[in-house]
């Protein structure tokens, strides 16, 4: 009975901890999330800002670099850097992102624009869901999206220069299976990284791991509302 009551309080007390875990991810994605559109939508309303960013090739092309190498340094050294360091690389990286982006409120109309963003979480919404409850091992799936998104970068490097509007929503309905595919993916790799923590795990360390998994669903979250922003977005031309 003893042993019963025990194992029982173990399991409520590792549940609590794989539902803190989860919740800071998710929070930490809002932030991130808010912190983008909050950027893209003060910079789309500054003409001057529009000029420097998207008048500059320099600048443009120097933004999306600074942008990549930090997801790439911040994914390949989180384990090696303090937590609050990478918190700030994961702040700074959305807040480019919001600099890049600022040109869809100038591309596509703002109904349009909050229609897709609630179509988008809709979607992620119920795609995280079902990566958190399946039983089914989704490591194969998130492999075959993994491959299906080096196409849909290949095909988007082609069609830059080729200019096909074919292609280009070929690209976009293909991005949205992919990138709903590594959202249940991701989601589930989230869960079992919070059922395998050790015990007495540093704050810090849970930190860290809670932004690496914030800034893998944050890219998700984004890629997939771009991609049906291409589809559903009405254009203000």
């Amino acid at each position: 009975m003893v042993e019963s009551l025990s194992t029982r309080q173990a399991g409520a007390q590792s549940q609590v901890m794989v539902n803190s875990f989860i919740q800071s991810v998710y929070n930490w994605m809002a932030v991130g999330l808010a912190l983008t559109g909050g950027v893209a939508y003060y910079v789309s309303q500054s003409p001057s800002l529009m000029g420097l960013i998207f008048g500059n090739q320099l600048v443009f092309f120097g933004l999306i670099i600074a942008e990549l190498g930090l997801v790439v340094y911040l994914s390949a050294r989180v384990q090696k850097i303090e937590a609050s360091t990478a918190t700030g690389l994961f702040v700074l990286y959305a807040a480019l992102n919001g600099l890049t982006l600022s040109f869809i409120f100038l591309a596509y109309t703002g109904a349009s624009i909050a229609s897709t963003f609630f179509i988008c979480a809709g979607t992620f919404v119920a795609c995280s869901v079902y990566g958190m409850i399946t039983k089914r091992d989704l490591t194969s799936i998130g492999g075959f999206m993994s491959m299906g998104l080096i196409g849909i970068i290949i095909a988007t490097v082609v069609n830059m220069f080729i200019k096909s509007s074919a292609m280009n929503m070929i690209i976009s309905y293909v991005g949205v299976i992919v990138f709903v595919g590594l959202t249940a993916y991701d989601t589930q790799k989230l869960k079992h990284m919070a059922l395998t923590q050790p015990a007495g795990l540093e704050a810090g360390v849970i930190r860290k791991g809670a932004i690496i998994g914030a800034l893998s669903l944050y890219l998700d979250f984004i890629n997939l509302f771009l991609m049906l922003l291409r589809i559903f977005g009405t254009s203000r031309d």
